[in-house]
């Protein structure tokens, strides 16, 4: 059973990804261990405070555990016992979440769109992060995008930056003052400093030390402007223009920008970018809705919750047909 499925007050026996484990200090001197669970459905959170030394050795993120207990109201997992899962009693693809696309469609359509950019100086830098003999290529193909709202599976990076770029490359088309190889190749590489914001564990997503001192915007303009000025006779301007893009990315001061885009070019990679987070929480809603259910609970990306029409009957036949 999914964790979607789960009803209040029901016993639940299943297997689960840890996908948080953090000690904390309680008031009366000891400690208890707060879990988040999950499956590629959904999370659960659960706290333990009996036999908690025990249980901090079983449930490591990124573990499959098999659990019992009960659904508690709010959605969270009251625990009544919490193991190792044996090897062969559990299909690990239904508890990790993954691209709808393979990550080997995702790199020829990268590739041929990176193809498409005609500035020498942007050719070389896409190069030193995409070809395939480039040591960030194999982390790039691989990482996540996010720990949690977007993406936040293997491949996820990979996937979250072609559609943006894809998106830019298409709306350039029509806004043509835009320069498209700069705004593609911003698009590319917003997203960049992830690589060293997130790591797995297991099959879990966690935040790294560099990743909470630093944040991923700031590494990620770091990352690129050594590459830059690794390249022989960069056009400065050129520099100038992506690196503007990966700064202002988010948009606003508030969401984490050190600037606000102040070009063509970083706007519509904010705009797309934006637009590319919040597809995508639909994609994580729609996989965490119950049966027979067609609106989400509320969602703090959406700002609330999410509507899922059913399919029209030339569709599902289509699809049954399939």
């Amino acid at each position: 059973m999914f964790v979607r499925e789960l009803q209040e007050g029901e016993p639940v026996e299943c297997v689960l990804i840890v996908r948080e484990a953090e000690l904390r200090a309680e008031r009366s001197g000891g400690h208890c261990l707060r879990l988040v669970l999950g499956d590629r459905t959904g999370s659960l959170p659960a706290i333990v405070r009996d036999d908690v030394a025990a249980v901090v050795e079983v449930a490591t993120p990124g573990a499959a555990v098999r659990v019992s207990g009960r659904l508690r109201a709010g959605a969270e997992l009251e625990l009544g016992s919490i193991c190792p899962a044996e090897p062969g009693t559990f299909d690990l693809a239904e508890l990790v979440d993954g691209p709808p696309r393979s990550a080997e469609q995702m790199e020829h359509d990268l590739r041929a769109l990176v193809a498409t950019v005609q500035n020498r100086d942007l050719r070389r830098l896409l190069g030193a992060v995409f070809a395939m003999e480039s040591p960030l290529w194999a982390f790039f193909r691989t990482a996540p995008a996010a720990k949690r709202f977007h993406q936040a599976y293997r491949h996820g990076l990979l996937e979250h930056s072609l559609s943006v770029a894809q998106a830019v490359s298409a709306i350039s088309a029509t806004f043509t003052e835009i320069n498209r190889d700069v705004a593609v190749a911003g698009a590319l590489l917003h997203d960049i400093g992830k690589l060293e914001a997130y790591a797995f564990e297991g099959s879990a997503i966690a935040m790294t030390d560099a990743g909470k001192l630093h944040g991923e915007i700031p590494l990620g303009y770091y990352r690129i402007r050594r590459l830059i000025e690794g390249i022989e006779d960069f056009e400065p301007a050129t520099a100038e223009a992506v690196l503007h893009i990966i700064l202002s990315h988010h948009g606003s001061l508030q969401h984490g920008s050190p600037i606000v885009p102040c070009t063509r070019e970083a706007t519509l990679v904010h705009f797309c970018d934006n637009l590319g987070g919040r597809l995508g929480s639909f994609d994580r809603l729609e996989k965490e809705l119950p049966s027979g259910e067609r609106w989400s609970g509320f969602d703090r990306v959406l700002g609330g919750g999410a509507y899922f029409a059913a399919a029209p009957v030339v569709e599902r036949e289509a699809c049954e047909a399939a």
